[in-house]
């Protein structure tokens, strides 16, 4: 069994990448702004889509028709691990908002 990366937040990454999230794109560009909207609105849809796989795996576990349950306990971390990165990162987002506001003040 392969268990496959969590790469929703890879756009993120770089200033000047682009990089595949999911079946859309984000492109990063110097600019930032909208570029890192996008990339967070990709993340939250990856982040939803994902969370839905393992309610439905965890369905198909109580009810007896996952053979593996295994599968259910991975989807369940890694939807966990996405909720956890996509929070850091937006929390480090306003924190780096509060201080530049706090700069100006």
């Amino acid at each position: 069994m392969s268990i496959p990366s969590v790469s929703s937040i890879s756009a993120i990454a770089g200033p000047t990448s682009t990089q595949s999230v999911g079946s859309t794109t984000a492109t990063a560009s110097l600019d930032g702004g909208s570029s890192f909207g996008s990339a967070m609105v990709n993340a939250l849809n990856s982040v939803q889509s994902t969370q839905a796989t393992a309610n439905q795996l965890n369905i198909q576990a109580a009810t007896g028709s996952l053979p593996d349950i295994a599968q259910a306990t991975i989807a369940s971390t890694r939807a966990q691990v996405e909720v956890q990165l996509v929070s850091s990162v937006r929390n480090r987002a306003v924190d780096a908002f509060n201080s530049i506001m706090n700069m100006s003040a």
